[in-house]
């Protein structure tokens, strides 16, 4: 992952930080000029159709969902007239309307909400030709981060992969729309997923992704290992027929043992250093997503910088003897040029992308190619040399603690 400028218009600006009357209307060109504004559908609208129809749960707490509510429409009040003061076109949609019609002719795609709305609109960018902006417009005050015995739940979107929140968001957007902030390359997952009768590409994963069986009771079953590409040796028996000299420099393509074979994309591919695994599921994670639900399994946080992604077999079940071989495979690395693949085994499974919203079914038999050649998303990302003071920051990955 690379930090850069969008613009050389601005770079005098890292001697000393701009101050909000430098990005007045009129005195400089917009660097963006059409955005699409995704606005988070909070949980106080969903449980109010709920109660419409008589299902809302009886325990629910509507003035605090109100108040997350207000505080939320605030922002994207607040965002729509900075928009309009500085003479931006643009469309809004909801996360859930959105659709990739709403993405013709736009050059800036800006999520209002948290980390999932930035998640849910990253999946529409899967050519990362669009940059993507997040805002988190209900963030945590410091008076609530400081709480350690709550009497209440206050927890909200850590907005780990928003650029600023609704109380600085007027100096940030005004900076990336005259060209200015900082805009990183996040690296991707790209998962296909191969049926009997067909091939399916899934979208780019930003963080995380999850492959289990859809029952956290239940055992998931599949086979692991890495892809090669067949191995070409000279046979020594390549001719034309003619009974003349045998043709040593034609080569032959060598494959394994029937069922160590396989293809994805008309490419064909060995797979070596195969193992059988039952277990809770896998995670896999890009550097972005190292820091949440992979640390919690027990895996590291990873630095941004890295293309790696990083795999844990959760609960992986070992045999009494299992070798140190077997035991070491169920958490490493995927490198550049790298392949993982795996058999599901199970009757059926679920790969859930970036949480729980996105999801492929898979059913036994089902052969999935997991590596780190999706495009990565333009994601303009907080400036984390001037956050370095910033609670919300970790110091490491620079990822919401």
């Amino acid at each position: 992952m690379s930090l850069r400028p969008t613009s050389r218009l601005l770079q005098a600006a890292a001697a000393a930080a701009p101050t909000s009357t430098s990005y007045l209307p009129g005195h400089l060109s917009l660097h963006f000029k059409k955005l699409l504004v995704v606005i988070k559908q909070t949980a106080y609208e969903e449980y109010s159709q709920l109660r419409l129809r008589g299902q809302a749960p009886k325990a629910l707490r509507w003035k605090r969902l109100e108040s997350r509510y207000k505080a939320h429409k605030q922002c994207v009040n607040d965002l729509i007239a900075l928009l309009r003061r500085h003479n931006v076109e643009f469309t809004t949609v909801n996360r859930v309307e959105l659709d990739r019609q709403h993405l013709r002719g736009v050059d800036l795609v800006v999520a209002v909400g948290g980390d999932g709305t930035v998640l849910s609109a990253a999946h529409f960018l899967d050519n990362g030709t669009i940059p993507l902006l997040g805002v988190n417009s209900d963030p945590s005050s410091p008076d609530e981060l400081k709480v350690t015995q709550k009497q209440s739940d206050e927890r909200r979107s850590h907005g780990a992969l928003c650029m600023c929140t609704s109380l600085d968001m007027h100096e940030g957007i005004a900076r990336v729309l005259y060209g200015d902030g900082m805009l990183s390359r996040r690296n991707r997952i790209q998962t296909t997923v191969k049926s009997t009768f067909s091939e399916t590409r899934l979208v780019p994963t930003l963080n995380d992704m999850l492959i289990a069986n859809p029952s956290p009771a239940a055992v998931s079953r599949f086979r692991m290992g890495w892809m090669t590409e067949p191995r070409a040796e000279n046979s020594g028996i390549a001719g034309d027929g003619s009974g003349g000299d045998v043709n040593l420099e034609t080569p032959a393509i060598v494959h394994p043992t029937y069922g160590t074979v396989t293809r994805f994309g008309g490419q064909a591919y060995d797979i070596v250093r195969s193992i059988n695994v039952w277990s809770s599921g896998m995670w896999v994670s890009t550097s972005t997503g190292s820091s949440a639900a992979m640390a919690a399994a027990g895996g590291i946080i990873m630095d941004l910088n890295s293309t790696d992604l990083q795999f844990l077999v959760r609960e992986h079940m070992l045999e009494s003897n299992s070798g140190v071989e077997c035991k070491e495979a169920g958490h490493g690395m995927l490198s550049d040029g790298d392949q993982l693949h795996l058999r599901w085994n199970s009757q059926h499974g679920m790969i859930y992308i970036d949480g729980a919203h996105m999801t492929h079914e898979l059913t036994l038999g089902d052969e999935i190619q997991i590596n780190n050649k999706a495009p990565p998303l333009q994601l303009f990302m907080r400036d984390f040399v001037n956050a370095k003071n910033d609670p919300h920051v970790h110091p490491i990955s620079g990822l919401s603690r």
